[in-house]
């Protein structure tokens, strides 16, 4: 992390140099739709080949290939998975052009890379964490239960990844919805009993608290105050730490999942200390994610509410 040439005297050196950091982050975070959403447009792949971009289109695409394969099974197509191939790309461009869409498929992209990186720098098990393993174990049917839905659809999570496939049940309601609306809008001309049926047909099997993300949070929220064990990578694994990093310091988990990029280290930094880590703990945890970097001078003195100050002036990046 890079120190200010001129901290707030208002302030401790450190928390100006975070917080400036932190805008800096804001900026950078500011620009990831845009910039994606012209990558994406870009039909020369030679010239972005690059493999987050490429995972980033193929699930924005099998978005729109399961609700036109839908829509085509609905109106008896000779050949559904032919009909969804042949005008995926239309409805994906329209799915794309919504707010927060690409950016929740670059996290996920981010979080699989995560993964991928931790497993072969620190050998930690992208899918089975012994903290998930502990909570398959636990006396509490209910928890125990959870825990093991949460493990499939983990696992079922890598597999998709490397398929760059995004299953309509896992994304988020609210994306659902847009993505709904915007198959409405390209659909519109089928009239209003063919729609119905589709949009139906589509419900039937959404269900969020049975997503990844939802059996994730459910299962940090049933922890209660053992969620803080969830902040130790090394023992919760990367879905479970980003899970729980996010309710703790009240962030949506898509910015989290960004702040383990290494242009967002304050941000990741500064939601460490907010959820109560202290300093060597947070060191730790940078050990896992940028072991080449050490905290700013003084971090030790940052306080924990100083800290969430400081990332509640981030504006427009807290949970929702």
């Amino acid at each position: 992390m890079t120190k200010a040439d001129n901290p707030v005297s208002a302030e401790a050196p450190v928390e100006a140099v975070l917080r400036e950091e932190l805008a800096h982050g804001d900026v950078v975070l500011g620009t990831v739709e845009p910039i994606l959403g012209h990558l994406l447009a870009n039909h020369d792949h030679s010239l972005f080949s690059d493999e987050i971009v490429a995972g980033v289109r193929g699930m924005i695409t099998s978005v729109a290939h399961q609700m036109l394969e839908a829509q085509a099974e609905v109106v008896d197509e000779a050949s559904p998975h032919g009909f969804a191939s042949r005008n995926a790309a239309e409805l994906a461009t329209a799915i794309a052009s919504g707010p927060g869409f690409l950016a929740h498929c670059h996290a996920l992209a981010i979080e699989c890379h995560l993964a991928q990186r931790l497993r072969s720098r620190s050998s930690i098990d992208p899918v089975l964490s012994p903290l998930l393993q502990s909570l398959i174990a636990s006396d509490e049917v209910e928890t125990a239960t959870l825990a093991m839905h949460a493990l499939a659809s983990q696992a079922r999570f890598t597999q998709h990844q490397k398929r760059m496939y995004l299953p309509l049940m896992e994304l988020p309601a609210d994306l659902f919805h847009q993505a709904l609306t915007s198959w409405h809008e390209y659909s519109e001309g089928l009239g209003k009993p063919v729609i119905d049926r589709v949009e139906a047909k589509l419900r039937k099997s959404f269900d969020e608290s049975r997503s990844r993300l939802g059996l994730l949070t459910r299962l940090v929220e049933g922890m209660g105050g053992g969620a803080r064990a969830a902040l130790s990578i090394s023992h919760s694994g990367s879905a479970l730490f980003l899970t729980a990093l996010a309710s703790i310091s009240q962030q949506h988990r898509d910015v989290v999942a960004l702040s383990t990029n290494d242009r967002q280290m304050a941000r990741l930094a500064l939601a460490l200390r907010s959820a109560g880590l202290n300093s060597k703990e947070v060191s730790e945890q940078f050990l896992y994610l940028h072991p080449d970097v050490s905290l700013p001078e003084g971090f030790a003195q940052l306080r924990v509410d100083r800290a969430r100050a400081i990332l509640d002036s981030s504006a427009g990046w807290q949970a929702d």
